[in-house]
């Protein structure tokens, strides 16, 4: 029989000698620990592969075993599979690892300098893992120690590893978990260090700290100091993406994100988690200037590669399963079908309240775009009784993101706006028009006293209002005035093919109808015949992830590209549906 026919196809001589060791486990337990790190990690990989998570949760659990496991940095990956099993399997691996490095450093605290240094490298491997696994508040916990013990070095050492661990370490996961006052005080430390390292003659990583700063500025919604941030970390040549975005300068963010997705491939190949980051720097954008559709696809390849990497209930999962919940609500917002939208929402409630506190920041987001995708289901059923419980499910999830956002940034804050905007849509679909009235007007007062009256965030506030005013209170002439300055921000902004135009057009074409001025619906219906025809020349179908230069400027050209080079007037229009938002 040739041997294409064999139906059993024999193993390497290598793994069936993993499987022998495995079935051997109880037996060969100590001398597992003694191979080489590689050849160890495969016999645990062979254990997980297995379901034998006990087993595995019992090693992995251990500092020492774990530390030398580590060191296998080229089947990190893998590595993540085991360990979100163990995980969602309920072994807290995470936090035993974390609590037994804290002990381990309290014990070192009067040792020689060598021992606590190693320690201190072994924390940042440590607790960059775990960051990187998205269990923020252990990797904090690892950093902290390491930072307490930098505090028992020479003045100069101190300054430097304490820079170390404040800069790319604990602001970071501070800021992946919205521990924005505590990451606000991170940054404050890391600026006195660095300065302290000065007067020794020493530099420290500004662009990381700056970058950090950046992210920080961004996700507390002040974007202009976010901008100047960035600009800073670009002056130390490293690029940040999402402030470009934001501020609308297309044609800056298109450069630098295009190049960060193809320096991530080269580096870390397609199925690395660096990867998938960048992919949803690129979704984030791509859905900001309308091209929605690539945007899903490019959402849905990030996620996926989250979902093999990670698993199950991860933070970084749960995100992905948010933005994309979005993205999908946005490009089926015509049709009407939100199947997928919904379903990718609730799943990112889901894992969050499962990882999470119940009122924790991060779920006001995800509870905001389930709410929004409810909100159109209800209006388009024809049962009234489904309809009400829908609105009011999409009430109450509203209402709990105002909450969480007022107590994370306080009243006076854009995304604390947002969801008063959101809530003043709901009421108009519920037909409370006075509550509607009220929460967009207090949209409107906070987002134009932070961003002044021109902003587009302000223009989006303003077109909601005009359309309460129109469809449901009969304020026609309030309405056409508000109409025509959302009109005015947004072609100033954006030009004259900004999406949002269209609801606004249509806007005044129901309102000229009802107040009998025929010229004026005719002059719109051209108006939006030649918005509809400019649209249609706009964009191009085309693969996003092939569009991505496949051989790039090196990195400090695209740096002094971004920070030296006059770019045209930025032609690109604003992001889709930021009506929706």
């Amino acid at each position: 029989m040739a041997a294409v026919e064999l139906e059993w196809i024999p193993e390497s001589l290598y793994n069936t000698a993993i499987s022998v060791v495995v079935d051997n486990y109880i037996r060969s337990k100590k001398d597992i620990r003694l191979l080489p790190e590689n050849i160890q990690f495969d016999v645990y990989y062979k254990l997980y592969q297995q379901g034998r998570l006990c087993q595995l949760g019992g090693e992995f659990c251990d500092l020492e075993v774990f530390a030398k496991v580590l060191r296998a940095s080229d089947k990190r990956h893998l590595l993540h599979h085991c360990f979100q099993a163990l995980m969602d399997h309920g072994v807290k691996v995470a936090s035993v690892l974390a609590n037994s490095f804290s002990r381990r450093c309290s014990y070192i605290e009067d040792s020689h300098t060598q021992v606590k240094e190693k320690a201190i490298q072994f924390g940042f491997v440590l607790g960059g893992f775990l960051s990187d696994a998205g269990w923020y508040g252990d990797a904090e916990k690892v950093f902290l120690s390491c930072l307490q013990l930098c505090a028992l070095h020479s003045e100069v050492l101190y300054c430097y590893r304490a820079v170390e661990c404040c800069v790319s370490r604990i602001l970071h996961v501070r800021n992946g978990n919205c521990k924005y006052h505590l990451a606000e005080e991170t940054f404050k430390l890391a600026q006195s260090l660095m300065e302290r390292l000065a007067k020794h003659g020493h530099e420290a990583n500004k662009a990381a700290l700056y970058g950090e700063f950046c992210a920080l500025l961004f996700a507390k919604s002040h974007y202009d100091e976010a901008y100047r941030w960035c600009v800073k970390a670009m002056k130390e040549i490293t690029p940040e993406l999402p402030a470009c975005v934001v501020k609308r300068e297309f044609r800056k963010a298109e450069q630098l994100i295009k190049h960060g997705v193809f320096l991530a491939r080269e580096h870390f190949g397609v199925k690395h988690p660096k990867y998938s980051d960048t992919l949803l720097d690129y979704g984030f954008y791509l859905l900001n200037v309308d091209n929605i559709c690539q945007s899903v696809a490019i959402y849905q390849t990030a996620l996926d590669i989250r979902q093999s990497v990670f698993g199950g209930k991860n933070i970084h999962v749960a995100t992905a399963h948010e933005d994309l919940a979005y993205s999908s609500y946005v490009h089926q917002y015509s049709s009407g079908k939100f199947d997928n939208a919904l379903f990718h929402a609730e799943r990112a409630i889901d894992i969050i309240t499962h990882i999470l506190p119940e009122d924790h920041l991060l779920l006001a987001s995800s509870k905001r775009v389930k709410a929004l995708i409810l909100e159109e289901i209800a209006i388009d059923c024809h049962n009234k009784e489904t309809e009400e419980r829908l609105l009011q499910e999409a009430h109450d999830l509203h209402l709990s993101s105002l909450q969480l956002a007022k107590k994370a940034f306080g009243e006076f804050n854009v995304q604390t706006a947002k969801h008063y905007g959101n809530l003043g849509r709901l009421y108009q679909s519920m037909r409370k028009f006075k509550e509607a009235e009220e929460m967009h007007i207090k949209a409107i007062q906070i987002k134009e006293q932070l961003l002044g009256h021109e902003d587009y965030e302000v223009a989006l506030s303003v077109g909601h209002l005009a359309s309460l005013y129109n469809y449901d209170m009969s304020a026609y002439e309030d309405a056409e005035k508000l109409y025509l300055r959302s009109i005015s921000i947004g072609k100033k902004l954006f030009g004259e093919g900004y999406s949002g135009l269209e609801y606004d057009y249509r806007g005044l074409i129901k309102l000229y109808n009802s107040v009998g001025n025929f010229e004026k619906v005719f002059e719109y219906h051209n108006i939006l015949s030649n918005w509809n025809r400019l649209r249609d020349r706009q964009f191009a179908v085309a693969d996003a992830l092939e569009d991505v230069n496949t051989t790039p400027l090196l990195t400090q050209e695209v740096v002094h590209g971004f920070l030296f080079v006059q770019s045209l007037p930025d032609q690109t229009p604003n992001p889709a549906l930021a009506w929706l938002t």
